[in-house]
């Protein structure tokens, strides 16, 4: 008794000091190579490492078969078996997620065009949950086969596969639809996380990208959750695939009395003084005359699309308030004859 509780002692030590000495070796390496962002990453993978090492102690060691009454082919081993084998998905996709994350954290130190790193981005985090969903699939199905009547119907289900197959094809032709176009959009560019897109007549940011749905936060921080089938079927509009930049306009519907040219000038001395306009083009045209006003636009760019609006709201207050100061008769005004 004393040396079964010996061993157990042992396989609980030496599970702790597994533990302990990957994470200092990986603590030594990311100091060595800071630059490098992979090794504080896998440090996530101590705790599913741990729980490995662990079962596979107590599946491997005599003395501690023993201590647990485990026998080959008995209801405690195949449990330990089982829990084995998930520790080993587990930790499978936590080094798989720490590499890629290491690699996107690496592209986005080295490539400044933002453009490029959301797209990347978004390819990235596909990937990560393919591949984790992958992962889990052959975990299940490796757990599946280590009992003896799913090894018996083993052959039954191989013959039956095509049939299966065709039927599950149809049933789940949505689901299939909704993986297949998120992977087209993860690699396609058509849409990345961050982008700005108009969709339903509903402005939102790109939130998040899965391999069935994808999420834009809106205006007022509501969220739709939007099919990615729809993004490879039906129009929409996407205002940063390439420049996150915009053209910004403000109309405003004036007097025929409006002195345009001053105006003009005025505008310019506002986006000489806002901190959004990024300075590359700007102009006041008159775009339509009516019996009673003029249709005046003034057009400005900034360097994102809240940018955009946030600009676009300010020149449009500081134009009214300069011709309300300066030339009141330049708002329109409704005009009455007599007789």
């Amino acid at each position: 008794m004393p040396w079964l509780l010996i061993s157990l002692l042992a396989a609980v030590t030496a599970t702790l000091a597994v533990g302990w000495i990957v994470d200092q070796a990986l603590q030594r390496t990311a100091a060595r190579h800071p630059a490098a962002p992979v090794w504080p990453l896998l440090r996530r993978c101590r705790i599913p490492l741990q729980l490995t090492v662990v079962s596979a102690l107590l599946i491997a060691a005599k003395p501690l078969q023993r201590v647990f009454h485990l026998k080959r082919g008995d209801g405690a081993q195949h449990l330990l078996l089982l829990f084995l084998l998930a520790s080993l998905g587990w930790l499978t996709v936590r080094v798989v997620a720490a590499v890629l994350e290491a690699l996107l954290s690496r592209y986005e130190t080295r490539i400044e065009d933002p453009a490029r790193v959301q797209r990347v981005h978004t390819q990235i985090s596909m990937l990560r949950r393919v591949v984790s969903a992958l992962i889990v699939v052959v975990t299940v199905a490796v757990m599946l086969l280590t009992f003896s009547a799913m090894r018996a119907i083993g052959a039954s289900l191989l013959a039956s596969a095509g049939i299966i197959g065709i039927v599950a094809g149809i049933a789940a032709q949505s689901t299939l639809g909704n993986f297949f176009a998120g992977l087209q959009i993860a690699f396609g560019d058509t849409v990345r996380i961050g982008d700005i897109v108009v969709v339903d007549g509903q402005q939102g940011t790109v939130e998040e990208i899965t391999l069935t749905y994808l999420v834009v936060r809106l205006w007022d921080q509501r969220r739709l959750i939007v099919p990615v089938s729809y993004f490879v079927s039906r129009p929409f509009e996407n205002w940063t695939r390439r420049d996150p930049g915009l053209l910004a306009a403000v109309l405003l519907h004036l007097d025929h009395t409006t002195p345009v040219d001053e105006l003009r000038t005025a505008l310019r001395a506002c986006l000489d003084r806002h901190p959004l306009w990024d300075g590359t083009e700007w102009a006041l045209q008159v775009t339509d005359t009516t019996p009673s006003t003029i249709v005046v636009r003034a057009t400005m760019t900034a360097r994102t699309p809240d940018d955009a609006a946030q600009l676009r709201f300010d020149i449009r207050e500081q134009l009214i308030a300069h011709l309300r100061d300066e030339h009141p008769h330049a708002l329109p005004r409704l005009r009455t004859t007599d007789g």
